[in-house]
């Protein structure tokens, strides 16, 4: 496997992990190995400044006053909007939805599609989905009488591609799909997904929560009709994350939201909305969450996402290497093309017990179903220890972790 020496001469993370001031702190007496990126990854200072810089200078509401204060905030708000469409390759600004983060995005269709279906029609998800793109399919199935239909998956983890194609037919009118999974690492073909749906003329919706910290999705090349996403998974601050949909879709889905900013006159008789975005951006935003998410964008592509994705691959390689050398562990999620994540369990030892002890020993890795039920129940497992890797992680932290698992398999059997 290739050594330090030579990862370093690729990539500078002793540099990178000094961006990091949570990574010199210490957790029950010993240094933090941080291994919890799904779930949240961790600020650098140059985010941080910027927040700090925002409540110091011009706090102010946006879109709203003629102040300076108040057109300083707008400006660096808008700038960020920019800053998120290049990134992505978005066609247009006003495609670009500011949210709460990848739940509110997909809720915000979910409620959409309601007056567009009816009984006898059909949406899709796959079978390795989080329940935050589970749960909001069935309620509208619930309100509109439509039929959920499931992608089935194999146990490496890969979407059964040929059902999938079985399944789709001209009653189906929306497919949902994560880019990567959460609790896997699977990286989903979702350009077949797409390009299939729209064959039979359904919508796809595509929750890029996991896969947006490690690939740099082009919107318009996939040409997907909605995408989500969340700051806090890309080094960012939680709280803020952005959906985008085609123009065509935002025209077609009523406002999600009532209130301030999403109208463009109101009387007591009647009501008209504003046009894109702000259709459906009600109420103040998360004004600094906005602009941190464009200093997050800046951070990490001054780094380069092909650096940081040849990193993170051979980070996992080394990992999935070492921890395969443990007596009785099983790795979950063997897919040929994944990110950043390996879900394991030893033999006998619940999974909640060794992230327990890998906690006393300073290394926070995520134990549970990963909010993706379906997908433990699949492999009748109760959960998984979780360990997900970030450009800012080590080599050494893989050993200390490798070392850890096998404290903490020798204590439980």
């Amino acid at each position: 496997m290739t050594d330090k020496s030579i990862l370093a001469n690729k990539f500078d993370v002793d540099a990178i992990r000094k961006d990091f001031p949570i990574l010199n702190r210490e957790v029950n007496g010993q240094h933090l190995v941080y291994l919890d990126n799904a779930a949240t990854s961790q600020t650098p200072q140059q985010v941080i400044d910027v927040i700090v810089d925002y409540y110091h200078r011009y706090n102010a509401n946006i879109h709203r006053g003629v102040h300076t204060l108040s057109q300083e905030a707008t400006d660096a708000y808008e700038v960020a909007r920019q800053k998120i469409q290049k990134h992505f390759n978005i066609a247009h600004s006003y495609e670009v939805i500011f949210t709460s983060g990848t739940t509110h995005g997909i809720n915000l269709v979910a409620t959409g599609f309601t007056s567009f279906l009816k009984k006898g029609d059909e949406i899709m998800v796959s079978a390795m989905e989080h329940h935050s793109n589970i749960v909001p399919w069935q309620m509208l199935c619930e309100r509109t009488g439509a039929t959920l239909k499931v992608i089935p998956m194999n146990l490496n983890g890969e979407l059964i591609m040929e059902e999938y194609h079985k399944l789709l037919n001209d009653r189906t009118k929306l497919v949902f799909c994560n880019h990567v999974s959460n609790a896997l690492g699977t990286v989903n073909p979702i350009e077949e997904i797409i390009d299939a749906a729209h064959k039979v003329g359904a919508a796809v919706l595509i929750d890029g929560a996991q896969a947006a910290a490690h690939i740099k999705p082009d919107l318009q090349a996939l040409d997907v009709d909605f995408y989500t996403v969340s700051a806090h998974k890309m080094c960012g601050p939680t709280g803020v994350g952005i959906l985008y949909g085609k123009e065509e879709w935002l025209n077609k889905l009523p406002p999600y939201q009532g209130g301030g900013e999403m109208i463009a006159e109101v009387t007591f008789e009647k009501t008209t909305y504003a046009d894109l975005p702000h259709k459906f951006e009600a109420g103040t935003p998360n004004i600094c969450g906005g602009i941190a998410f464009g200093a997050a964008l800046d951070y990490m592509n001054h780094i380069g996402f092909e650096a940081i994705a040849q990193y993170e691959e051979e980070l996992m390689q080394y990992a999935t290497e070492q921890l395969l050398t443990i007596e009785g562990l099983q790795i979950y999620g063997t897919a040929k093309h994944k990110t950043s994540v390996i879900s394991f369990n030893i033999d006998g030892v619940h999974p909640y017990d060794i992230g327990t002890i890998l906690d006393k020993l300073g290394i926070a890795v995520r134990t549970g179903h990963h909010c993706a039920q379906p997908i433990m129940d699949f492999y009748k497992i109760p959960g998984t220890v979780r360990a997900s890797f970030s450009f800012y992680n080590t080599q050494e932290e893989v050993n200390k972790l490798v070392e850890g698992v096998k404290r903490a398999r020798n204590m439980l059997l």
